[in-house]
């Protein structure tokens, strides 16, 4: 494996730190199901904790990553999972496909042109299919972190929405998530300059806030979040 750069070894840390936050990412599994129909694609895969926990309610799974180290792990811990399969891929791309759904959290925000990707996308579904997104919510929040992963922005649902009906897909769901978690990110990554990994900061939002958070949430949407959750639907 080759020697990380800076960049690359706090985008480890980071997700690192998000395979150990269990509940967060169980919240953001579940938002994702009922939306994936019976072959879904997800871009941009990373260590394969949202896939491993997809593939099981579905018949098909296509996981892809863009990063060679990573994609390299992924077909390694999918090697005996027989409805799972592993590719390259990177956006933009002229590749298409007929998938049922095609879901990808938190690498939009990585790519300039996002009205040229969310259109890649559209390729790799079937009319009627679906769109499923999560992202960083709020320019305010850019961090160091931030940009040190990748980031080129942070939405908010107007920005989503407008990039969507740029790209030609018909919004079903937009909302916003995970309220608590926005405060204390910008707490830790803006006033403290500190980087979210695994550590005592991350097991303590995700086992005691978190589940308040979650709950709250599934009674009243609140009017700001840590993240966008969008659906969007192919039209036929």
């Amino acid at each position: 494996m080759a020697e990380l750069t800076g960049d690359q070894r706090v985008q480890s840390e980071v997700l690192e730190g998000l395979a150990t936050a269990v509940n967060h990412r169980r919240w953001f599994v579940e938002l994702a199901i009922p939306h994936l129909g019976d072959d879904p694609i997800e871009i941009g895969s990373g260590m394969g904790n949202y896939a491993a926990e997809w593939a099981p309610h579905v018949s098909r799974f296509t996981a892809t990553e863009a990063e060679p180290d990573r994609l390299v792990e992924l077909k390694e811990r999918f090697a005996d999972t027989p409805n799972v399969e592993v590719k390259e891929m990177l956006l933009p791309t002229s590749e298409t496909g007929s998938h049922s759904t095609l879901v990808s959290y938190n690498v939009l925000e990585h790519i300039e042109d996002h009205v040229a990707a969310l259109r890649c996308m559209k390729g790799l579904v079937r009319p009627g299919g679906k769109i499923v997104l999560i992202v960083p919510a709020f320019m305010f929040a850019m961090s160091p972190v931030d940009y040190a992963t990748g980031h080129v922005r942070r939405y908010t649902k107007k920005t989503m929405r407008a990039a969507m009906e740029e790209a030609g897909l018909q919004i079903e769901v937009l909302h916003y998530a995970n309220a608590l978690g926005l405060i204390g990110y910008y707490g830790a990554t803006s006033i403290f300059k500190l980087t979210p990994k695994e550590g005592p900061m991350v097991k303590f939002y995700d086992s005691l806030v978190l589940p308040v958070t979650k709950a709250a949430e599934s009674l009243v949407r609140p009017p700001f979040g840590q993240s966008v959750f969008v659906v969007a639907r192919v039209p036929e």
